[in-house]
């Protein structure tokens, strides 16, 4: 079999970070490992990458309510004045040229450097007929700011009951679960409880994660300490009533700092890091623990009803010999020691093609099930592909039901790729707490400086 050829969206991500994160560098080669391997399996076309599943980009999302605070937010904070659609989810994307842009939702969907790449099945699937009008839902507007350099945006639609439906629901869901940086902002907690019950439910499962940030907007104020102390615990108890218990809070006022959203901010690129690790180690684990169980499923379906189809056209064969025994006697021919061999020999030889002709057949059935099955798991790994691999000559004869390359070799091969993802992760540890080490030094030598 041919090797598989290097998808250039790797090799871009390789010299992308080949002097600026070494880390991210050798994560690109696992992923090469890991292509090449669900290459060999019949998962993966020869010019696809499982590095596509992950954007790449650091990212920011926003959340918020009714009120314009969220918007006035990022206009502040880009020093621009954005005209984004309120009804849509906006990605905000730095340019170089003074003018701004604003691209349709095919542009986010059909580019896999960019989020929300393929969204139009996950739309169509949570909604039918919606994955057609993905420039309703998405738009990607390009901002001269350099905030916004290496990263980007996402700006998500206001709550507003008129336009809120099951798409809507799914696309916040999924840039919850994509966001490096999550920018909630309380006026949230305000809008109607039938519309923003799903949106909370996704903050509370993924709150451990630790990327959201809870905005309290009070621009228009001037707040001391103690005040601003005391907003945030009435939030953080408000917040407890809806079972979220994580986070940080930071209150927006004429006066107040935002040092901390600067610092998270300043943080990203490690945030990224540890989300594309993660999308490594879940891509990996997938293999084994769902791509090869649903194949085998299938198999096992395939293997009955095939089996059961061809005991069928057997025992019809029977009932015809049967019925021959009793018009003109001929079992006696089995006993005899040429003919009765020949009549098996013959038998095996017509019902032998025919399990085969029926195995295929039924085999269609299966694919079309495995496509439907992987538009539901969301998943981009063909499990048909896998299947029509093991549907070999001898696999159709005899009970076997495991998939091809389900084996200890295989199984070997994707426990050394998890080690290194692992090692990987260690050694962004490392390398973060070197950071946080060299910032600490370098603001006791500027305190030692100032002292003398």
């Amino acid at each position: 079999m041919a090797d598989k050829m290097v998808s250039k969206h790797l090799m871009n991500l390789e010299k992308q970070f080949a002097s600026t994160d070494p880390v991210l560098q050798k994560a690109v080669k696992v992923f090469q490992e890991l292509d090449d391997l669900e290459f060999e399996l019949g998962l993966l076309d020869n010019d696809e990458t499982t590095a596509r599943r992950c954007s790449w980009w650091p990212l920011i999302s926003t959340l918020g309510g009714y009120s314009p605070a969220k918007s006035e937010f990022i206009d502040r904070f880009l020093d621009a004045h954005l005209h984004t659609t309120r009804h849509k989810f906006t990605v905000l994307q730095y340019t170089p040229q003074t003018n701004s842009a604003t691209l349709p939702g095919t542009a986010l969907d059909a580019d896999h450097r960019l989020p929300f790449y393929k969204i139009s099945r996950e739309i169509e699937q949570a909604r039918p007929g919606e994955g057609s009008k993905i420039n309703s839902y998405l738009e990607l507007v390009t901002v001269h700011s350099n905030k916004l350099k290496n990263k980007l945006i996402i700006d998500t639609p206001v709550l507003n009951p008129a336009a809120e439906n099951v798409a809507n629901t799914k696309l916040r869901q999924h840039v919850i679960a994509i966001s490096d940086l999550v920018l909630v902002f309380t006026d949230l907690f305000d809008t109607d409880p039938e519309f923003n019950k799903d949106t909370i439910a996704g903050i509370v499962k993924h709150q451990d994660t630790n990327k959201f940030l809870y905005v309290i907007d009070h621009f228009e104020l001037n707040l001391d300490e103690n005040k601003i102390h005391e907003i945030i615990a009435s939030w953080q108890r408000r917040l407890n009533d809806f079972g979220i218990f994580t986070g940080q809070f930071v209150v927006l006022s004429q006066n107040g700092n935002t040092s901390l959203i600067e610092q998270r901010i300043n943080n990203l690129n490690s945030d990224r890091s540890y989300r594309v690790l993660d999308a490594l180690e879940t891509s990996i684990r997938s293999v084994d623990d769902v791509v090869m169980d649903e194949v085998e499923s299938a198999l096992v379906s395939w293997k009955e009803r095939s089996n059961a189809t061809t005991l069928i056209i057997l025992s019809f064969v029977i009932m015809l010999i049967l019925f021959a025994e009793i018009a003109v006697g001929i079992l006696d021919l089995f006993f005899d020691p040429i003919i009765g061999p020949a009549i098996i020999v013959g038998l095996i030889a017509i019902m032998t093609p025919l399990h085969l002709l029926v195995s295929k057949v039924h085999a269609k059935f299966i694919i079309k099930q495995l496509h439907k099955r992987q538009k539901q798991l969301n998943l981009s790994e063909d499990l048909s592909g896998l299947f029509e691999k093991s549907l070999t000559f001898w696999r159709m004869l005899l009970p076997i039901t495991k998939p091809v390359g389900d084996n200890k070799k295989n199984r070997k091969k994707l426990n050394g790729l998890m080690e290194q993802t692992k090692d990987l992760v260690q050694a962004l540890n490392d390398q973060f707490s070197r950071s946080q080490h060299q910032d600490y030094q370098a603001h006791y030598d500027l305190q030692t400086e100032e002292e003398y």
